[in-house]
C-alpha cells in the first residue's frame, strides 16, 4: 500500500496576539509537487524502514528515521495494535524548508497504518494522536482535502500559550473554509541556499520571545485574508492576489520572520522587480513562491537567475484533491 501526500506552502499565520480569545489560524495551499511518497507492508511485529534509491537527501533521511517510527509507535499504541510494519520512503521533500514535511510524514505514517488494520478515522484525529496541527491546520487540512485552506486555529482556553505546531500539544486547529485553487494558475516555487533551517528550539524561541503581535497588526492580517485575498482568489484576479501575497509579508508573523531573518527579502523584491504579481514565504522558508500566468511566465528565466546554480527554482501547480492512497 503506498500513499502519496501534497507538499503545501503556509502563507501566513492570522492571530499571535490572542485578544480576541482565540489564537494561531492561517492559511496555506496544497502543491501538486512536491509529494511525499511512502509505502508500507504488515508484518508480524516491530517497526521497520527503509528507503529507495530515489530518495538520496540526507537531511530527508534523518527527519523520516526520527519521525516515522515514532508516528508509527504513536498510531499502534494508541489503537492498541498487535502487528508489525514496514515502510519503505519512496519521496521526500526538504525538511524544515516551508513543505510542511514534518506532518505530511506523520500524519501519512499513521494513515497507512490504519488504512491496512481497516480503522476508518479523520486526518484531523490522526494529526492530534501523532502530535501535529498543535499550531497551524494548514498541513492537515491539505493532507486530508487539497485546495486553500483557511484554519480558525485554537481557543485560548485550549490553547493559552504561544508555541509552533512541532512542540504545541493542542489538538489541530479547526477549519474555516476551503477553496478550490485555479487550476490555469501556475505556481514558481524558488528556494535560495541557505545554511541553516529554522526549527526546533530556535523556533520555539521566536514564539515565546516575540510573541503576541501587535493587536493591530492581527487586525491587518484578517482583513487583508478576508476582504482582499479569498475575494481575489475567488474572482480569479491574480494580479490582486499576488498583491495580497506581498502586503501579507508587511504585517504581523510574516513581518516578524523578515524582521529576525532579513536575508530573503533582496530576493524577494528582485523576484517583484523583475515581474512578479507578488512573493512570499512560506513559513520560516527557504521556500519563497508566487503565482504566475501566461503573461508572465518570463518569471520562470528571470527568477532562476536571480537564484543562481546553488539555489532551486521549479513550477508547481495547486493540488485541489488531498492524498491518494493506492493498494
Amino acid at each position: 500500500m503506498i500513499i502519496k501526500a501534497p507538499a503545501r506552502i503556509h502563507m501566513s499565520l492570522i492571530d499571535l496576539n490572542g485578544s480576541y480569545k482565540r489564537i494561531d489560524g492561517g492559511i496555506g495551499l496544497a502543491l501538486s509537487e512536491p509529494q511525499f511518497i511512502l509505502e508500507v507492508q504488515q508484518t508480524e511485529s516491530g517497526v521497520t524502514l527503509e528507503f529507495a534509491d530515489t530518495v538520496d537527501d540526507e537531511e530527508a533521511i534523518v527527519e523520516c528515521s526520527l519521525k516515522i517510527p515514532e508516528a508509527a509507535e504513536k498510531t499502534i499504541s494508541h489503537f492498541n495494535i498487535d502487528s508489525g510494519f514496514h515502510f519503505i520512503v519512496h519521496q521526500t521533500y526538504p525538511p524544515h524548508s516551508g513543505f510542511g514535511s514534518g506532518t505530511q510524514i506523520a500524519v501519512s505514517t499513521a494513515h497507512l497504518i490504519t488504512e491496512t488494520m481497516g480503522i476508518e478515522i479523520e486526518s484531523r484525529e490522526l494529526s492530534s494522536i501523532v502530535g501535529r496541527g498543535g499550531t497551524s491546520g494548514i498541513g492537515t487540512f491539505t493532507h486530508d482535502l487539497g485546495g486553500f485552506i483557511v484554519d480558525g486555529g485554537h481557543n485560548i482556553k485550549d490553547k493559552p500559550g504561544f508555541l509552533p505546531s512541532g512542540a504545541s500539544k493542542a489538538k489541530p486547529a479547526t477549519l474555516i473554509a476551503r477553496y478550490e485553487f485555479p487550476e490555469d494558475w501556475k505556481i514558481l516555487i524558488a528556494i535560495p541556499k541557505v545554511n541553516k533551517h529554522m526549527n526546533g528550539e530556535d523556533e520555539v524561541n521566536v514564539f515565546q520571545d516575540c510573541c503576541p503581535i501587535p493587536k493591530e497588526e492581527v487586525e491587518q492580517v484578517s482583513h487583508l485574508i478576508l476582504m482582499n485575498l479569498i475575494p481575489f482568489l475567488l474572482e480569479k484576479d491574480i494580479k490582486e492576489f499576488g498583491w495580497c501575497i506581498s502586503e501579507l509579508q508587511k504585517v504581523g508573523f510574516n513581518k516578524l520572520e523578515h524582521s529576525l531573518d532579513a536575508s530573503f527579502l533582496p530576493t524577494m523584491k528582485a523576484i517583484e522587480d523583475a515581474g512578479a504579481y507578488g512573493v512570499g514565504i512560506s513559513s520560516f522558508g527557504p521556500v519563497l513562491y508566487t503565482v504566475f500566468d501566461e503573461e508572465n511566465e518570463f518569471i520562470v528565466e528571470k527568477t532562476k537567475e536571480i537564484i543562481g546554480d546553488e539555489g532551486t527554482v521549479f513550477v508547481t501547480k495547486a493540488q485541489n484533491h488531498g492524498f491518494t492512497i493506492e493498494k
